[in-house]
């Protein structure tokens, strides 16, 4: 005859395996705290360095050095690029400085030399006055045949441009000042600048001026481009 086994019933209790749990958790935190107390207390003494390691130390001085460089760098190629600058714009002032002795030098030996030379245009400059159609002029005048004396006449200026289209030639009469239409008076020995001003119409494109300049039953004619009057093809420097 086969033996029933036997059942043991029990009563499941759930606060008890609640509690089981509970002190589970609290054993587990336990044990990670006491790992944490061991480790504090061995980096205390040495045996464990939670820090960088050598290696990373020396990869971070590396890359400090390597970042002061590059600021250093950084900071010659700015210095060299404005000491370029500052050498191109004094060797652009001293290319001009050159042009104006050389211009100087031709006009003065242009007097003193020994061919002799009557009344003649040497050079003319244009400038604008602001807000105006006006301009200003320096005609630089010369003559070295008359040693001694003194040659007078008047000056005139003639502009010739496109207004509408068309070729159109504007008489001194047209650009000066009301009252001043016999040009202007000038009288020297050697050279002079004679200054004035014209006003050019609206619409007129200037292209080329003419200098007429006449008297002491001498007369002379030189016509220069626009573009060049108006970058001053004279030297401020001469002076009578």
């Amino acid at each position: 005859m086969a033996r029933i086994p036997e059942f043991v019933v029990q009563t499941r209790d759930p606060s008890r395996e609640r509690r089981q749990r509970v002190l589970w958790v609290l054993a587990w935190l336990a044990s990670l705290a006491l790992v944490g107390v061991l480790v504090a207390v061995l980096a205390a003494h040495g045996v464990v360095n939670p820090g960088p390691s050598a290696e990373l130390k020396a990869a971070r001085a590396e890359n400090n050095e390597l970042e002061s460089r590059i600021a250093l760098l950084t900071r010659s190629e700015q210095v060299a690029k404005t000491a370029l600058v500052e050498l191109q714009n004094s060797m652009r002032e001293r290319d001009a400085q050159v042009d104006g002795l050389r211009a100087d030098l031709a006009f003065y030996g242009r007097l003193l030399g020994g061919k002799r030379e009557g009344l003649s245009v040497y050079a003319l400059r244009m400038t604008p006055v602001a807000d105006s159609k006006a301009w200003n002029f320096i005609a630089t005048l010369t003559q070295n045949f008359k040693r001694g004396d003194d040659t007078k006449g008047q000056l005139m200026l003639a502009v010739e441009g496109v207004s509408d289209g068309k070729v159109q030639t504007l008489d001194w009469k047209t650009l000066a000042a009301a009252g001043n239409d016999g040009g202007i008076d000038y009288s020297f020995k050697y050279f002079e600048q004679v200054r004035g001003t014209i006003a050019l119409p609206d619409g007129f494109t200037p292209s080329r001026v003419v200098v007429r300049a006449e008297g002491d039953g001498a007369r002379t004619e030189q016509s220069f481009a626009w573009a060049d009057a108006i970058k001053g093809q004279e030297s401020e420097n001469v002076s009578q």
